[in-house]
């Protein structure tokens, strides 16, 4: 191990394994890279440090694209299960539309996603969404960002991150689990009481409006004046 004592190593569920990469590799370059070279899915890439979790898992979707996106808030809502299971009460968690990550109104983190085909129709061969959250302040001035923050900042320090990176990864599969079963309508709800923004004037790219919702496949809804524009999420890939 390397950061990481070999006694706090983090464990994952079964249909999960984990694999940390080494120095300042990038889990979720890695990760893409591995899923190129036909990597099973539910393999989970990360790098923990004194100031930063990063990880990223692997999947392989069975659907098109398009429904396959869900996965990006999936992850989010495994996050915010798996801090609110170990953080105090009174730390709230909430999730922008674009992958971005809240804690206490601040941001904490970011979700990405990357995928081998970006044809919102067709079944890409994998997928990955990758997951970064700040543990400590990256300046000595913290005050100068406002709108940043980190776990610690905001009183997870007895939060360990191999333990929160475990959780992340048995409350996501528990998510993927009732989607694949029951289908998207749980993960809607529960998505929709964490969503940051909702009935508030936003920006996405060149829209500016009302957020109003997100449709089916969690392309967001955007109004402006009279007229109502819909963002499909896979706008949010990130190119390979």
């Amino acid at each position: 191990m390397s950061d990481l004592d070999r006694q706090d190593a983090p464990t994952f569920p079964p249909l999960m394994a984990g694999e940390e990469v080494t120095g300042q590799q990038d889990p979720f370059e890695i990760a893409c890279l591995r899923a190129t070279q036909g990597v099973d899915a539910g393999l989970v890439l990360y790098r923990l440090d004194a100031t930063s979790l990063e990880a990223a898992l692997v999947f392989a979707p069975e659907v098109p694209l398009a429904r396959a996106m869900a996965m990006l808030p999936l992850c989010g809502v495994g996050f915010q299960n798996a801090l609110g299971a170990l953080a105090p009460p009174e730390v709230a968690v909430h999730l922008e539309w674009n992958g971005a990550i809240r804690v206490n109104g601040a941001r904490c983190g970011q979700l990405r996603v990357m995928a081998s085909d970006p044809d919102p129709q067709a079944v890409p061969d994998w997928l990955v969404v990758a997951l970064s959250v700040t543990l400590l302040p990256k300046g000595d001035a913290p005050g100068l960002t406002p709108d940043e923050t980190s776990l610690f900042a905001e009183g997870c320090a007895d939060v360990a991150p191999p333990r929160l990176l475990e959780a992340w990864a048995r409350h996501t599969l528990n998510w993927i689990t009732r989607w694949e079963v029951e289908g998207a309508q749980a993960l809607h709800a529960e998505w929709r009481g964490l969503a940051h923004g909702m009935g508030e004037e936003i920006t996405q790219g060149d829209h500016s409006g009302t957020f109003l919702g997100v449709d089916e496949d969690f392309g967001i809804l955007i109004r402006a004046k009279d007229t109502t524009q819909l963002i499909p999420l896979t706008t949010q890939l990130e190119a390979p």
